[in-house]
């Protein structure tokens, strides 16, 4: 016999209790939810110094301690009532949102699955007061007496003890412990004039007292970034952006060191993470990912940050204009990753100035990037007299033996030694490295990938501006060629000669190269049309110029760099560390290997126990 179906419950309020429970779903997804309201909250209060001490990977327990303004009497109980906030009073304080939190329903969301006591004391307050979130006392929701210090401190305990089926999905102890963890790093990196306390269970994880931004991204993102980082600070309009990011040379091979603010507010963005990838597609391997930590300031009247209950969402009101406003700031600043702007140090300091760039305080926002000074036990005097005058090395060492024609163009060389980053050449080691000497002590090149470079940029710069020249071959190059390579020659001829290749088809199994780019010149006309067409085939037709033209012109820069074991006059060394410091992003090669690295002579007279 088949049931009779039941019937549809009439349609009915839920009970605030539930209701409550329901909207925590969306808010308190974790342990770490709970820690990011707290903290933003006391961040808004004014805070200047917090406590936070966790149990249990918070599930237990979660006690933040801030020094802020603090709550008064009266107004603790609306603290916990769902939809109570002074960030905001009308849909124009929503639009022009400045405060990290204003929905006004976190603690109420926290104090539905979790026994929650709030004791805070505003300045001019006698004493403190405390209430109670949970319904585990008679007086439930009454501020009563307490003692403590200005501030205030939340209390949250047993979270989901009321939703057991939720408590089941969390992970374990040291997971959530993890995901508080980096919660609270965010927040210290975004502002690092406050003093942050992190214990578990009892024990002192981490403690960061008010500093710099360049003492606290040591702290957070490690020394190794802090010595290989960029400043960035940038301005257009009303938009501008400014913080730090990696060196290709120091990228990772996860994306765990990735911090973008907007507002000051820690975000998640497609848009901005794409923008800022695409700024390193041609100086990083594929399977590494940038370390970065930026903030960009814009009007909040054009960002929306009402998108998600955790705030963690961002929309632009013209997504487009900041992409490229953020994607152009990050290439400017690696496009300075070249000898002359990075003085005699491929890794460049970080400003020690003490700025905050978080902070809106636009005298707190200006950026000086600083070397620190190389010393030597001895005067470099005593080294030699090759920085004496300047005509040294590259006027007096070439023989007539060594006069043959350069590969490389002849720069101008200026007449201080100082313009001269990366030295004057030595000798070139087993066919591979350039041995250079400068100012600081020993330069090491890899001249492979330094040319590899060098070709790159000026392959780019030509097909950016249309101007790729070409040189025709007096004797074209036929080869025997497959169906494949004949059908790609005849359907791509336009991305062929973009590109200034001339490849004609002489029958059906052969091609001729009657023309390649004057940059390529000295490559092998056979094996280049070849890579070429499997990189047109493989990529997409026209659209190789588009989507994929920096691994294409990674394949045309590789066939004409200098390859190693060939031996190099002085001329032509000297030649190629000129047009080094000439060159943007000099510093790495294609992949985010770096091109050359200094050898300090301390560094040196550590080694053989010089001055000591």
């Amino acid at each position: 016999m088949t049931a009779l179906p039941k019937l549809p419950r009439p349609i009915q309020p839920l009970p605030d209790q539930l209701i409550s429970q329901i909207a925590a779903g969306e808010v308190i997804e974790r342990p770490s939810a709970v820690v990011k309201e707290l903290l933003e909250n006391a961040l808004d209060a004014g805070a200047t110094q917090i406590t936070i001490r966790l149990e249990q990977g918070g599930v237990k327990r979660i006690a933040i301690t801030d020094d802020g303004c603090g709550i008064a009497p009266e107004h603790m109980p609306y603290a916990l009532a769902r939809h109570a906030t002074s960030k905001i009073a009308s849909l124009s304080d929503l639009e022009n949102v400045m405060t990290l939190g204003f929905r006004g329903e976190a603690l109420a969301s926290i104090a539905s699955v979790a026994q929650l006591t709030l004791t805070s004391r505003t300045a001019d307050a006698d004493h403190a007061w405390e209430i109670s979130g949970s319904p585990v006392d008679g007086d439930a929701g009454q501020a009563r007496p307490s003692s403590g210090p200005c501030g205030t401190t939340i209390d949250v305990r047993d979270l989901y003890f009321n939703t057991p089926a939720r408590r089941k999905f969390l992970k374990s102890e040291q997971t959530e412990y993890g995901h508080c963890a980096e919660v609270v790093r965010r927040l210290a990196l975004a502002r690092p004039d406050v003093v942050f306390s992190l214990s578990h269970n009892g024990k002192t994880a981490d403690h960061w007292k008010g500093s710099d931004l360049q003492k606290r991204c040591a702290q957070i993102l490690g020394a190794e970034f802090a010595s290989a980082c960029l400043a960035v600070d940038e301005t257009a309009g009303p938009l501008r952006l400014l913080g730090f990011v990696g060196l290709p040379t120091a990228a990772r091979s996860r994306a765990d060191a990735q911090y973008f603010y907007v507002n000051g507010r820690f975000v998640r963005d497609k848009l901005l993470t794409h923008a800022v990838r695409a700024a390193y597609q041609d100086v990083l391997h594929g399977d590494r990912y940038p370390s970065y930590a930026l903030s960009l300031e814009l009007d909040p009247a054009q960002v929306d940050v009402n998108v998600h209950p955790s705030k963690i969402e961002v929309r632009f009101r013209d997504s487009r204009a900041v992409h490229q406003f953020v994607f152009h700031a990050v290439s400017r600043a690696l496009a300075q990753t070249s000898a002359t702007a990075s003085g005699t140090a491929p890794a460049p300091q970080p400003a020690s100035s003490g700025a905050l760039p978080w902070i809106r305080e636009p005298q707190q926002t200006s950026f000086t990037t600083q070397f620190s000074s190389i010393g030597v036990a001895q005067t470099l005097a005593n080294y030699g007299a090759l920085f004496a005058e300047a005509g040294s090395p590259a006027d007096s060492a070439p023989h007539a033996s060594q006069t043959r024609q350069t590969d490389f163009a002849t720069l101008h060389q200026p007449q201080t030694q100082d313009e001269f980053p990366l030295g004057f050449a030595l000798a070139q080691l087993h066919g591979i490295y350039v041995l250079a000497q400068n100012r600081a002590g020993l330069i090491l090149v890899d001249m492979h990938a330094a040319h590899e470079r060098i070709l790159y940029e000026q392959i780019k710069n030509a097909l950016d501006e249309d101007a790729v020249q070409v040189q025709p071959l007096l004797i074209p190059v036929s080869f025997y060629a497959d169906a494949v390579e004949i059908g790609t020659v005849e359907e791509n001829r336009d991305t062929l000669q973009t590109l200034g290749f001339d490849i004609a088809v002489l029958s059906p199994t052969t091609l001729a190269v009657r023309a390649i780019p004057a940059l390529l010149k000295n490559a092998d006309a056979q094996t280049l049309a070849r890579d070429v067409l499997r990189d047109i085939r493989e990529f997409g037709g026209s659209r190789v110029l588009v989507e994929r033209r920096n691994e294409l012109l990674g394949t045309l820069a590789c066939h004409t760099a200098v390859r190693a074991n060939r031996s190099l006059t002085l001329p032509e060394m000297n030649a190629l560390l000129r047009q080094m410091e000439a060159t943007e992003r000099a510093d790495q090669c294609n992949h985010g290997r770096p091109t050359w690295i200094q050898l300090a002579l301390s560094d040196l007279d550590k080694l053989f126990l010089r001055g000591q």
